[in-house]
């Protein structure tokens, strides 16, 4: 094509879009190939928070504001790629809580699933649907999305978790729901621990008859530090690390076998000191905290150094390459199940 046809057909395309636009249409092929990428983009970045930073601007909120005053006292850890979006990926929230001793963080619920993983601290609470769970560092505790949940902490030392939620999951769907009960705490409604003596054996309850017992979608809310990480001891010494994830053991749903929320996979890594994986990428946005021992990660070139409680993200379709300087034991939540779920889930494992 001449250089005065293609000038003109630029002209009437131009004149084209003018008139177009008043009544919110636009031509496709000026975008797809921003709209039908090869490989997946993200404006997320790889971003590791140092927990004693996050710390010392939690303790001095803690001064300033109270749980009640605030509902939540927390600190969002937000992506400077996806800046005022209150998100650590462009799925998943990631923020650092804290309860101080004598405190309660008041009774509501929301369509939003969450999951707290303790960083710091023993004896605090989260009572879900009225039934409480009490914190040991490094457990995991979910309240499951519209169930009702208070936090409290009667103990004499202050108590931080790390709150991952799917806030930005939910928001893209346009399903934002939230309700306050109205008294700080729900009403006792079961012992501590029932959750955890009918669903935490790898059982469930039956009964004779034709009819299963019905169950609450995520029947189990508590997953205590003491059993996973013996379990992953007891990995570790009996198999050889995966070369791309080292030793892994994701976190179950009982009552469907799948990942512990509809949309939230949780998972737990063990890496012997000295190993290092091979570069894998994956759709998923993870989230990592360190539970113990020092190490670096390498995200798409970029080295961070990681000490104990060091959050991490690592976006979708970064190349990540682990290395422990002593055995690494690290905590993950992402997106995956989501994925899963629509078939969209990949990996490249080198």
């Amino acid at each position: 094509m001449s250089e005065s046809l293609a000038n003109d057909q630029n002209a009437q395309l131009a004149n084209l879009y003018d008139q177009m636009r008043p009544s919110h249409l636009y031509p496709l092929w000026e975008v797809l190939g921003a709209l039908v990428t090869p490989t997946p983009q993200t404006d997320a970045v790889a971003v590791r928070w140092s927990y004693a930073d996050v710390r010392e601007y939690l303790m001095r909120a803690g001064d300033l504001i109270s749980a009640e005053q605030a509902e939540r006292r927390v600190i969002i850890l937000e992506n400077p790629g996806l800046e005022g979006q209150s998100a650590i990926t462009p799925r998943l929230y990631a923020g650092l809580q804290l309860v101080l001793p004598g405190e309660i963080a008041p009774c509501h619920r929301h369509s939003q699933s969450a999951l707290r993983f303790i960083m710091e601290g023993d004896g605090a609470y989260t009572a879900v649907d009225g039934e409480k769970a009490f914190m040991k560092q490094y457990d995991l505790i979910l309240t499951p999305n519209w169930r009702w949940h208070d936090h409290g902490n009667p103990s004499d030392r202050p108590v931080i978790w790390l709150d991952g939620l799917d806030i930005p999951t939910i928001r893209a769907l346009d399903a934002q729901f939230a309700e306050r009960l109205d008294q700080p705490s729900h009403p006792e409604t079961f012992p501590a621990g029932t959750n955890r003596a009918s669903f935490g054996r790898g059982l469930r309850p039956l009964q004779a008859g034709s009819q299963r017992i019905e169950t609450v979608r995520e029947p189990l809310f508590h997953y205590p530090y003491a059993e996973w990480r013996a379990a992953l001891a007891a990995m570790a010494q009996s198999d050889r690390p995966d070369p791309h994830i080292g030793h892994a053991l994701e976190f179950l749903n009982p009552a469907t076998g799948g990942a512990v929320m509809p949309t939230i996979s949780a998972h737990v890594r063990l890496l012997p000191a000295g190993f290092e994986t091979r570069l894998r990428r994956s759709t998923e946005g993870a989230i990592f905290t360190v539970v113990e021992g020092r190490g670096e990660v390498e995200i798409d070139g970029e080295v961070f150094a990681l000490a104990e409680r060091d959050v991490v993200v690592v976006p979708s379709w970064k190349a990540a390459r682990w290395r422990a300087t002593d055995t690494l034991v690290l905590f993950a939540y992402s997106d995956r199940v989501v994925q899963e779920k629509l078939c969209l889930y990949r990996e490249s494992c080198e």
